[in-house]
């Protein structure tokens, strides 16, 4: 016997709801979130209650209507802070890859990846630069190592161990220095990569700034400016986020 069709899911429910409010709507009632979303008012009436104890919306003793909670910070926080890193890393990068004439990019870690988020690519012909989005999980990357590096002893040995990396973050960890990584050549021959990273206010590292170019326009001395030159970039930004640059 077939089953009967599901209404939408509560989940589905409370998204609607939630979307209902604007800045040209702060503050609604049941009846005008029923009306809008298209259900009795006492199906919105026992999702209100769930979303305001959940401090997702909150109440007017007198009115009886709502608006949006404070507990919808804790939910977005995370999101609104990389998108605060981003903002504030766009002159940053842009500077940076004035000076130093590479694609700089700013990099945040996934729980298994360091991904591109933001990019300011180089003004030469020749130049090395990848899509916002693209993903770096082997220990070869100098922004993975970066992170590896401000992880806990735990974490870190879990992600080398699912990707089969110790031994090589071991030899390459050991040529990462004055908080700066390199990737000479290691995971594609023709081009080198220098990351440092970024803390917030509390100190946490949150992002790391990478510098890509490709190989035959850096010898030695050039890797060693722009070690300097991204570390600088790093300390900038972290002071524009609140933090205090490492010394």
């Amino acid at each position: 016997m077939p089953s009967e069709p599901r209404g939408p899911s509560p989940v589905a429910t409370a998204m609607a709801v939630l979307r209902c409010f604007s800045p040209d709507r702060p503050v609604l009632g049941v009846v005008e979130i029923a009306e809008e979303i298209g259900l009795h008012k006492s199906s919105v009436s026992r999702m209100m209650s769930t979303l305001e104890a959940e401090d997702l919306v909150e109440q007017d003793p007198i009115s009886k209507k709502y608006r949006l909670g404070l507990g919808l910070l804790s939910v977005t926080g995370s999101l609104l802070a990389h998108l605060d890193v981003r903002r504030a890393a766009v002159p940053v990068l842009t500077a940076l890859s004035a000076e130093t004439g590479e694609t700089s990019s700013l990099m945040l870690w996934d729980g298994n990846a360091s991904v591109t988020v933001e990019q300011v690519p180089s003004s030469h012909p020749v130049k090395h630069s990848s899509e916002l989005g693209t993903r770096y999980s082997t220990v070869e990357s100098s922004s993975v190592r970066i992170f590896l590096a401000n992880m806990d002893e735990a974490e870190r040995r879990a992600f080398l161990k699912r990707n089969s990396g110790a031994q090589m973050y071991g030899r390459l960890a050991a040529g990462d220095v004055d908080g700066t990584a390199a990737n000479i050549g290691q995971t594609t021959a023709d081009e080198i990569g220098v990351s440092a990273g970024v803390h917030d206010h509390r100190g946490n590292l949150i992002a790391a700034i990478l510098i890509s170019a490709p190989r035959y326009r850096v010898d030695d001395e050039r890797v060693t400016h722009l070690r300097d030159a991204c570390r600088a970039a790093a300390a900038s930004l972290t002071q524009r986020l609140g933090g205090t640059p490492a010394v």
